[in-house]
């Protein structure tokens, strides 16, 4: 598997190949996201372990299967709670008018 150029995996454990493939076995490698009708996701291709929650516990309760797009799915969706719960920041200046509107 090509990893990109992020350091992500630097905090994953040195066994996480074993966990991640134990996992993928555990889920019967398919996405376990459940759609829209209630039925699982049917993909098989492309998967991803993903932590459920803390990032930092890699134990097996704490590890889903998700594929590709269910997982860029999630990940938006907590970035964009995490942003919503960020003060919003002060500009340390006003802004200054427009020149033409001066």
């Amino acid at each position: 598997m090509a990893w990109s150029s992020s350091n992500r995996r630097a905090g994953l454990p040195s066994n996480w190949d074993t966990i991640r493939r134990r996992t993928l076995t555990r889920d019967g490698h398919q996405c376990t996201a459940t759609m829209r009708d209630g039925e699982r996701c049917p993909t098989t291709t492309g998967l991803e372990v993903d932590h459920i929650g803390d990032r930092a516990d890699h134990t097996d309760t704490n590890l889903q299967t998700l594929c590709a797009w269910h997982h860029k799915r999630k990940t938006a969706g907590e970035s964009a709670a995490a942003r919503r719960r960020r003060p919003r920041e002060r500009r340390a200046r006003p802004a200054e008018a427009h020149p033409g509107l001066r």
